[in-house]
């Protein structure tokens, strides 16, 4: 298959790289890291062993055209531009899965590619990239793959088998809306704790930072899980977001909780990506991964205290960040 990546840092680079080592015709559409990729190609310094691939760069879609199929691992900070990347690596056919958290990111491709080429993926994955065109990967790995608004068809097999080929575990999800619910409750306390523990517990708790406030460090989960009151609220988030999503009709369980709770416990000190964007003074995926999981909350009836406190405290937090 012709593949296009779009949004080549730590996840979109991880996964093309599998898929190129698997004998995939890869392309990276690349910007700050174009000339680090040419020259020396990708290297994935993984747990599972270390592998180097040397896929075909780019700078714009137009030098790459149309694809079989696109890898979408944006921030969503940067959907925005997605109607203006992707067209041009669309043919017909083609199938674009985004590989990003949150809700919504599948709404806004089909409004410019139309419903019945999008597919999601959720990755459930440890990774950082180190350097331009180096990824470490710590744990984990694989990818619940589902179809915008449908049911996993024909395509959806054949894209969870081209996984499987490349050594990424794969599974189909009966409902991708579900599913992406099913992930914000990891995504949520430890994304958003990670960066708002900076604050202070107090702050957290409060929803707001006090006037001149000093900020601490960011907390890595083996933080929030190692102590008793932020593990209270790693637990008290995971169940509004459990309840939200039940109140928009997804019978989510909650075992999913300690699940979550379990496999993080494994992870040791890691650094949620919003910790990552955070130091380095980036915007914070705020928008599909927190606020509009509360303002579906809120359309559903459902009360969701720390999961507003936490949205408030992130946002004062990302405006002071980036100034």
């Amino acid at each position: 298959m012709k593949i296009g990546v779009v949004g080549c840092g730590a996840l979109g680079s991880f996964y093309g790289a599998k898929l190129s080592c698997a004998g995939e015709t890869v392309h990276f559409l690349l910007r700050s890291d174009y000339e680090a990729v040419r020259r020396h190609g990708v290297k994935i310094e993984s747990v599972d062993g270390d592998f180097h691939v040397r896929p075909h760069c780019a700078r714009t879609p137009q030098e790459i055209g149309p694809c079989d199929l696109v890898l979408i691992g944006l921030k969503t900070t940067a959907n925005d531009q997605l109607p203006r990347l992707v067209p041009p690596l669309a043919a017909p056919d083609t199938a674009c899965v985004l590989l990003q958290n949150g809700l919504g990111n599948e709404s806004q491709l089909a409004a410019a590619l139309g419903q019945a080429r999008i597919f999601g993926g959720l990755c459930f994955v440890c990774l950082n990239r180190v350097a331009p065109g180096v990824i470490r990967h710590t744990a984990y790995g694989f990818v619940v793959l589902g179809e915008h608004r449908r049911r996993p068809g024909p395509r959806a097999q054949a894209l969870t088998r081209l996984f499987e080929h490349a050594g990424v575990p794969c599974q189909l999800t009966e409902n991708l809306e579900q599913a992406r619910w099913e992930k914000l409750i990891w995504n949520i306390p430890f994304n958003g704790l990670g960066v708002a523990g900076a604050a202070g517990y107090d702050a957290v708790v409060r929803g707001g930072l006090a006037p001149d406030q000093s900020l601490g460090a960011c907390l890595t989960t083996d933080i929030l899980l190692g102590d008793s009151k932020w593990e209270s609220l790693v637990r008290e988030l995971m169940s509004e977001v459990i309840a939200a999503a039940r109140g928009r009709g997804f019978p989510v369980k909650q075992e999913l909780a300690e699940r979550n709770l379990a496999r993080t416990r494994t992870m040791g000190p890691y650094k949620a990506s919003t910790l990552i964007d955070f130091e380095r003074h980036q915007p914070l995926e705020l928008d599909r991964v927190f606020l509009e999981p509360l303002r579906q909350a809120q359309q559903g009836g459902v009360a969701t205290p720390r999961l507003a406190a936490l949205c408030a405290v992130l946002q004062q937090l990302e405006k002071r960040n980036c100034q």
